[in-house]
């Protein structure tokens, strides 16, 4: 459940996007069509891999974790499911507003100074409210070792870094459309590392969202060619109306 409702922040993103004008949207225009196509079959394709199994078309063994250790109860399905919606909103309207600032302030490298210093600020002061076992603060070389510096350099630093630079240069909705590929990605490391079967539903859903995927592209590769395509018109039409100027004033200082 917890995937499939993240599976909004596309959706979310898209209709906050266009509230906020940083996407334009002309429903006769095909671009903006395949935007919109391309958004639902993504959201679609996800919702597919999550809640449609199907057949087992690949088994292989399990080689880490057993399945018990990955299941957890269902304490409150209505409540969970809200905050998760909640969750995607949040994490829609962040790209939306890092968008805002970036356009503003376009320095990435400064901006994500900040954002990881005030993020471990506040994950420090979490942690000590939570954590009060002195022996779980400390680091030993081992994988608890890999995971922390893991999730430090590559999960926090890299892929915030590489978000906020792909927000500055094409917008929040292309970022959030990667999203769904996610779950692609989850389901393979499943089946290599923990021993998942590959179904028929997971195979099924990562075709409709890579469509997905390749509409939503085309439609903003078309858009930027159009808008370069009028850029170059503009220019034209300028180079061309200043000789007439030129011309039209030499005459009239000819004739006077």
């Amino acid at each position: 459940m917890a995937t499939a409702m993240l599976n909004l922040v596309p959706a979310f993103t898209f209709i906050l996007a266009i509230s906020c004008r940083m996407e334009k949207q002309e429903w006769r225009s095909t671009s903006s069509q395949a935007k919109v196509l391309g958004t639902i079959i993504s959201i679609t394709g996800a919702f597919v891999v999550t809640f449609y199994k199907g057949p087992t078309i690949l088994s292989t063994q399990s080689l880490v974790v057993p399945h018990e250790l990955l299941s957890s109860p269902q304490l409150n399905w209505v409540l969970g499911g809200l905050l998760l919606a909640v969750e995607a909103f949040i994490n829609s309207a962040w790209y939306i507003i890092q968008t805002l600032v970036l356009k503003k302030f376009p320095a990435v490298f400064t901006v994500m100074f900040y954002l990881c210093f005030f993020n471990a600020i506040l994950s420090t002061i979490y942690s000590l409210v939570l954590v009060r076992d002195p022996v779980s603060w400390k680091l030993r070389p081992d994988i608890g070792l890999v995971a922390v510096l893991y999730s430090a350099i590559v999960a926090t630093t890299f892929r915030i870094s590489l978000c906020s630079w792909c927000l500055w240069k094409v917008g929040p909705l292309y970022v959030s459309m990667f999203k769904p590929l996610a779950i692609i990605f989850a389901a393979v490391m499943g089946i290599l590392f923990l021993g998942d079967a590959l179904s028929l539903g997971s195979l099924i859903g990562a075709i409709i969202i890579v469509s997905g995927f390749y509409a939503v592209m085309w439609g903003k590769a078309k858009e930027e060619k159009m808008s370069e395509d009028s850029g170059v018109a503009r220019f034209k039409s300028s180079n061309e109306t200043v000789p007439l100027l030129q011309n039209r004033r030499e005459d009239i200082r000819s004739s006077v």
